[in-house]
Parts: C-alpha cells; structure tokens; sequence
C-alpha cells in the first residue's frame, strides 16, 4: 500500500508541476493578447497543448494507481476521491500528510489556473469584439455613398487612435453619435 500511495503522490506531483506550468504561460498570455499579438498567442497556444498532453497521460497514470489503491482498500474505485483517501490513511500520517499537502497545492494550482483563463478569455472576447466593430465600419464605408465616406473615415480614424480632442473641438459636431470618445 505505502509504494501505491508514493506512485500517487509522485504522479500528483508531476500533474501540479505541469499545471504551474500552464499557469506560467496564462499569465504570458495576458499581455500578449492586450498586445494583440497573434503570434505570440499561437506560440503559447502550441506550448500549452504540449503540456495538455502530458497532464493527459499524467492522468491515466493517476486513475491507474487510484484503481489499485481502491483495490487494495476495498472501495469502488468510482466513488473513492481523494479527500476520502487522505482521510482514510490516519494510521499513515506521513503518507496522508503528503498526500493531503499535494491535494492542497494541486487545488491551489489549478483555481489559479481557472482564474487567469477566465481573465484572458474576457480579454479575448473584448478584441474580437473591437474587430468586429472595426470589419463592420469598414463595411459601412464601402457600403455608404462617396459624400460620407470622408465623415466614416474620420469616425474610425478617430476611434483607432483613440483621439485626444478637447470639448472646443469644432469638429466634434460633425458626427456626434460615431465618434466614440464621448464614451471612453
């Protein structure tokens, strides 16, 4: 029983080892979608799905040797958890310390995890938003008559640069519902 609980805990180990890894590269995403670098964000999508994949055979170890531990306690191999593991392993403190100690830290690892991906995905949501926007006023522009594409053009010019103009600006009258920088 003890070497099963050492493989699980060795397994475990390597599983948040991976994970910190994937934490690393949430947090490089981050700027580099506010950047709006794509190939930034493609490298580290290539180098996430590198380590998905050895959490992914990480696991099938994990469920491998939680099956012979559920064997060798007599539990239903489904319904055993590792909380009940930890709990069950009183007269093996050092082993339930470790075991207990690398569930905390796997719980830890992967909440962050969740909350830097959750992050990144409103930042995701809001670029493809702002592109959205940009296609459609391009779409505007080739749609709209000549006369008032000098007008459109301005409106995106000045929504792209984020323009500075003061509330004296004669120009702000020209297009008061385009020009963006009422609202930012």
């Amino acid at each position: 029983m003890a070497s099963l609980l050492e493989n699980l805990i060795d397994v475990l180990d390597k599983e948040n080892a991976e994970y910190e890894k994937l934490v690393v590269l949430a947090e490089e995403k981050t700027p580099t979608i506010i950047k709006g670098d794509v190939e930034g964000l493609s490298k580290i999508t290539e180098d996430e799905q590198v380590i998905v994949g050895r959490i992914q055979g990480m696991e099938k170890q994990r469920i491998k040797v939680l099956a012979d531990v559920a064997n060798v306690v007599n539990r239903d191999v489904e319904t055993l958890k590792l909380i009940d593991l930890i709990q069950m392993l009183e007269k093996m403190p050092e082993q339930q310390k470790k075991l207990k100690d690398i569930h905390e830290r796997l719980k830890e690892t992967t909440e962050k995890l969740r909350l830097l991906n959750d992050k990144n995905q409103l930042l995701l949501a809001d670029k493809l938003d702002m592109v959205d926007f940009n296609l459609n006023m391009i779409r505007a522009m080739k749609s709209a008559p000549q006369e008032t594409h000098t007008r459109t053009e301005k409106c995106l010019v000045s929504f792209m640069v984020v323009s500075t103009r003061n509330n004296n600006d004669e120009t702000r009258g020209e297009m008061p519902c385009l020009y963006l920088e009422h609202y930012i």
